[in-house]
């Protein structure tokens, strides 16, 4: 059988997209935004397999059915693997049925966190989570109550702030992770920045670089999955399986602190959900969660949201009070970048 191997770099190439979408949604998959490039599988000029990668993660792998146990699977995973390592991604990840596992299992991938029988997110590492949680232990902090945050700071608001400040209060140590993909209005380095300087003054706190093992729920893909409400509670229970399993447990984590959620119903859920999964019982540590009512400024809560709103329309004398002067100052500034280039 001659098949033919492509690399397609979806992004820039709509009729071949098309061509993946369409070949995916008859295997009741879809192509997800994020998709950069494609790897397919011709055979007699139409596509019988194809996979994808967005970032670190592959994803959208798919076998015509006539084809299934002819080793094509593995086949388009070491085509994928080849061309994240040609783009300099090393450490890959991803997401798939558990009864998929065993398949990529072949191919050097692990299981480091799952969803039921829903979702299963593999790694092409069987240390590398051990590594990342061991350099986690160097952190550790005395005292009996260790509180984490985890912010997206999409920008860095006061709200976020006075969250900071408040836990720092509670706590003998605060640990705060940054959500690090690139998939928020502001890019990861400019909110780690706005961050680092927002938090000054409040002694008690280590702010750690972004990791892959916090999970996204921009990157989070559910091309797999068809209700929106079971992508959502996979997200949660990968995300939050990885942090009370792994990542707390090497800092000695006791409280996680949130932000109320008056606005989005999303975040609310999630916040419901942290509660369930983090103190129930069971093998690791149970996590107390600690949810303080978000600060509010001329009758409506502080928000990320709000200021990037703002900011689209420029109402500088709106943001200021909702904002640290840093985050005032990297706004104007780059509002005028992109004037100048507009």
């Amino acid at each position: 059988m001659n098949l033919i191997v492509k690399r397609v770099a979806v992004q820039l190439d709509p009729r071949r997209r098309e061509a993946v979408d369409l070949f995916l949604h008859q295997h009741q998959l879809s192509l997800e935004a994020d998709c950069e490039w494609a790897i397919i599988v011709e055979y007699q000029r139409r596509i019988v397999g194809c996979g994808a990668i967005a970032g670190c993660v592959l994803k959208c792998i798919a076998v015509d059915p006539s084809l299934q146990g002819e080793g094509l699977s593995l086949k388009l995973l070491t085509e994928l693997m080849t061309l994240a390592y040609e783009l300099g991604r090393s450490e890959l990840f991803l997401f798939t049925k558990p009864y998929n596992a065993a398949l990529f299992s072949c191919a050097g991938f692990w299981p480091i966190a799952r969803a039921g029988e829903q979702a299963v997110l593999m790694e092409n590492s069987r240390e590398r989570l051990t590594r990342y949680c061991h350099q986690l232990t160097m952190y550790r902090q005395p005292g009996e109550k260790i509180g984490a945050i985890v912010m997206n700071a999409n920008p860095f608001t006061l709200g976020h702030r006075w969250l900071v400040e408040q836990a720092a209060q509670r706590c003998d140590w605060l640990h705060l992770f940054v959500v690090k993909e690139d998939a928020s209005f502001f890019r990861y380095r400019d909110r780690v920045a706005l961050i680092e300087q927002g938090i000054a003054g409040i002694a008690n706190v280590t702010l750690h670089p972004g990791s892959a093992y916090l999970i996204s729920r921009a990157t989070f893909p559910g091309y797999f999955l068809k209700d929106k409400g079971v992508v959502d509670d996979c997200h949660c229970q990968i995300d939050l399986q990885l942090f009370r399993e792994r990542l707390a447990p090497a800092l000695g984590v006791t409280h996680r602190f949130v932000g109320s959620e008056p606005l989005c119903e999303l975040t609310r859920r999630y916040n419901q959900r942290m509660r369930q999964l983090l103190e129930a019982p069971g093998d690791a540590p149970a996590i107390q969660v600690v949810e303080l009512a978000r600060v509010e400024k001329e009758g409506a809560p502080i928000s990320a949201s709000r200021v990037r709103r703002l900011y689209q329309q420029r109402q500088w004398s709106a943001i200021a009070p909702l904002v640290p002067p840093g985050t005032l100052s990297f706004l104007m500034h780059l509002a005028e970048s992109e004037h100048q280039t507009a």
